[in-house]
């Protein structure tokens, strides 16, 4: 009878020691989902086990690109319809954008001079002939884009980058006098480089630290409708190996950002070539800026690929991206979802290219995006636009788009879009310093990309385009969690042990 009593102990001490290593094997997860049902970055618990679903497995061990960060831009559109809101929209928009309880965003993007999305046509530099650039004001910025700026920096708790990206040289500077198209005089390649230098300078009066810069949006031109200027690739090259960057090194600047082409993907080989093709012509680009506008759904892997493989060491940057060519669609969830949404390309690309610009879902172009950019080697994602109202603009060329708060500052009124929140899935959880891991998953309908934080926490995004819902185990270090997502829908779930 003692010996029974003894093999009836030691089993049930087995039976709590099994119960013991199944509690510890379990995951601790926090899981937010925004869906086409409702969601919006909704915390979720609870799910339902079950036998067999397919796993997504998590490798801490092997890392790849640093996180730079994730947010928007500051435009003069977003910064005069912020003005034009009341207190308390104000402060909510930019507490939504910055604050801790909100998207936190981390890199940001601003224009020098005017660009299609500010109230009309303007340069700091308008005095013509002024090489010495003895008349520069930023003063057309001091009613809009500097307090946006300022009022974001005092909400933000662990501060954000700007990078400034200039449309164009004022066209006393160009071959062709005009503000759109044309080519940078070099007799005014020394000014034009000063031009960045004392940008730095001005903003820094105003208590605004410029983290870097593009050397020029789309360089390439937009078809001489608004605000460009153009180079080649190795006209940009040239301009930043001997009069950028030797210019910011002189003036104590040299840690200031400088990245190269800043359009879209279809032609980085050709820009990095140039960029990158020896260490003279490296030595001052920090990297390399990229939009998305040459599709509609390709990401264009291959050119992130060779991009990363020709300057490993070297920054990748999405510096663009917004549903252009749209009208916003005033407070109706649901279209953000639907594929209706066309772009500049559905009517304009050339016939050949047709095919990169099908009508689209919104919320399924920006998470397909950014989670195909972080697997091939992009370190930071940037939105465009932050607000903008129910027509798109203000713009001065009519070029409408929607950004992903949409505002109507006669009624005071303010729309968060889905969007909002597929950006604050990453801006939120997937932090600066980071390092993108490898995650792989045996339900190939799934599309994720995971992070390791510098607090150790692993940040995974997970976008089912699907219209079920799916069931996986999620799996780290021998430990797992069963999580359900549901149908369209982006999850990211934070694992903290």
């Amino acid at each position: 009878m003692k010996r029974l009593h003894q093999y009836l102990l030691i089993f049930f001490l087995a039976l709590l020691t099994m119960a013991c290593t199944e509690k510890q094997e379990q995951l601790k997860v926090e899981v937010y989902e925004t869906s086409s049902s409702g969601n919006k970055l909704t915390p979720l618990a609870d799910f339902a086990s079950s036998e067999n679903v397919p796993a997504i497995n998590l490798n801490p061990e092997k890392k790849y690109q640093t996180i730079t960060g994730f947010g928007g831009a500051f435009t003069e559109s977003s910064a005069y319809l912020l003005n034009k809101m009341g207190k308390e929209n104000r402060a909510k928009i930019i507490e939504a954008y910055f604050g801790e309880s909100g998207a936190a965003y981390s890199l940001t993007r601003t224009h020098m001079n005017s660009c299609d999305f500010s109230l009309g046509q303007y340069s700091y530099a308008s005095v013509e002939g002024d090489k010495d650039l003895q008349h520069f004001t930023i003063q057309e910025d001091k009613d809009d884009l500097i307090p946006f700026i300022k009022d974001a920096l005092s909400v933000s708790k662990e501060g954000f980058n700007i990078f400034a990206s200039p449309w164009t040289a004022p066209p006393w500077m160009k071959d062709n006098k005009d503000w759109v198209g044309g080519k940078l005089l070099p007799e005014y390649y020394d000014t034009w480089a000063l031009f960045f230098s004392k940008y730095v300078d001005a903003y820094k009066a105003e208590g605004i630290d410029i983290w870097g810069f593009t050397v020029e949006n789309e360089p390439l031109g937009n078809g001489n409708n608004w605000e460009s200027m153009n180079y080649s690739p190795d006209e940009m090259t040239n301009f930043v190996m001997n009069h950028l960057g030797p210019k910011l090194e002189a003036d104590g600047k040299g840690d200031l950002k400088i990245l190269g082409y800043d359009q879209n993907r279809e032609h980085l080989k050709e820009w990095v070539d140039s960029q990158f093709k020896n260490e003279e012509t490296s030595k001052y680009f920090d990297g390399t800026a990229i939009h998305w506008y040459a599709s509609t759904f390709d990401y264009f892997p291959k050119e992130l690929q060779y991009a990363h493989h020709k300057a490993p060491n070297k920054l990748l940057i999405q510096s663009e991206a917004c549903v252009d060519a749209e009208i916003p669609v005033w407070n109706d969830d649901e279209w953000y979802w639907k594929k209706e949404a066309t772009d500049w390309g559905w009517t304009w690309a050339p016939e050949k290219d047709k095919y990169l610009h099908p009508k689209y879902a919104p919320v399924n172009r920006y998470a397909r995006d950014i989670i195909g950019c972080l697997n091939n080697w992009v370190d930071g994602w940037v939105d465009w636009n932050m607000v903008l109202d129910k027509q798109g603009g203000p713009n001065w060329f009519k070029n409408w788009c929607i950004a992903p708060v949409i505002v109507d500052p006669n009624e005071d009124e303010v729309y968060f879009t889905p969007l909002y929140y597929v950006m604050a899935h990453f801006s939120k959880y997937l932090r600066p310093g980071a390092k993108v891991i490898e995650a792989t998953s045996e339900d190939k309908e799934l599309m994720l990309a995971a992070v390791q934080n510098l607090d150790d926490s692993i940040a995974v995004v997970i976008f089912n385009e699907g219209k079920q819902s799916k069931q996986f185990s999620l799996r780290l270090d021998g430990k797992s969690a069963e999580v359900e997502i549901s149908a369209q829908a982006i999850q990211t779930i934070v694992i903290t042990n």
